[in-house]
């Protein structure tokens, strides 16, 4: 894969962004390779993703970024440069349900998401010989009822010393603290197993089947202190019938588990995600 620079930023929308942005690019010998924006009205908020070719910049990239600063403070903007070679750390939480797990690691083996994966992390041990086949350091850390805030403190030690980028919670069963959540803002990714807002907290497909539904669906979104409320990043759905049970809902539901979280996690890997109040925009 061609190595490649992406500019992310977002701002209040006025006119010259696009055209600041691009000369800015083209002026120090940048070729854009793919450029996406959107505007939303309602907030008067406009993002952007630029990502292009540094190989003829005329400065390396760290005076770059000074000099785009001047840029961005002329725009209010809220920004970042990434590197496309420079390979991100994830580490995994999951408890008994390994269905995500494992599909996340087989991907990654594929080679599907370039990055890195540091440890799983768990407080049950049944996945522990899926990460040794894929050997990746494994890590049980049991939550005791009275004593989840010292399982949070192990966990965050393991994290910090694997200097882990984001998280993904990969069906792990523990409401996080405010605190741990704050620790990680917009860089812990979560499964949920329905169509968000429906069915939030726990037993989603127990409570799709009670109120009769004809799709039952998947969200994966960003976490924040609030359950199951974070901005959404990918949701898809399948239908469903009367003479479906609770078990073939399950069923039917972790299929499109593995498939949104893989998304998901795929485009925060390749910078296209953009938040925004509560809102994502992910670009293609």
């Amino acid at each position: 894969m061609k190595k490649s620079a992406v500019l992310l930023l977002s701002c209040p929308d006025r006119k010259g962004i696009v055209a600041a942005v691009a000369g800015f690019v083209a002026q120090h010998g940048g070729n854009i390779l793919h450029a996406d924006e959107h505007g939303d009205h309602d907030s008067n908020t406009f993002l952007m993703r630029v990502e292009f070719d540094p190989a003829e910049l005329d400065l390396p990239l760290s005076d770059l970024v000074h000099h785009f600063s001047r840029i961005a403070s002329e725009f209010d903007m809220q920004w970042r440069l990434v590197l496309s070679d420079v390979r991100q750390r994830m580490a995994i939480l999951v408890s008994k349900y390994d269905h995500c797990l494992v599909d996340l690691l087989y991907r990654h083996q594929s080679g599907e998401l370039a990055c890195d994966i540091p440890c799983v992390i768990s407080n049950h041990s049944d996945s522990q010989s899926i990460a040794e086949f894929y050997r990746i350091p494994f890590y049980l850390v049991p939550v005791e009822k009275k004593e989840k805030q010292a399982a949070e403190r192990q966990i965050r030690g393991l994290l910090e010393r694997q200097a882990v980028d984001f998280i993904v919670l990969a069906r792990y069963m523990q409401i996080l603290s405010p605190e741990f959540v704050s620790a990680y803002p917009q860089r812990i990714i979560n499964i949920h197993h329905s169509f968000l807002p429906a069915f939030v907290g726990s037993r989603p497909y127990h409570q799709a089947f009670e109120r009769g539904v004809k799709l039952i669906g998947a969200t994966s979104h960003y976490v924040t202190e609030v359950l199951d409320d974070g901005p959404i990043i990918e949701q898809d759905v399948a239908r469903v019938s009367h003479r479906d049970s609770v078990e073939d809902l399950i069923q039917k539901g972790r299929d499109l588990e593995k498939v949104v979280l893989s998304r998901a996690v795929r485009w925060h890997i390749e910078n296209r995600i953009l938040l925004y109040g509560n809102k994502t925009v992910v670009f293609e």
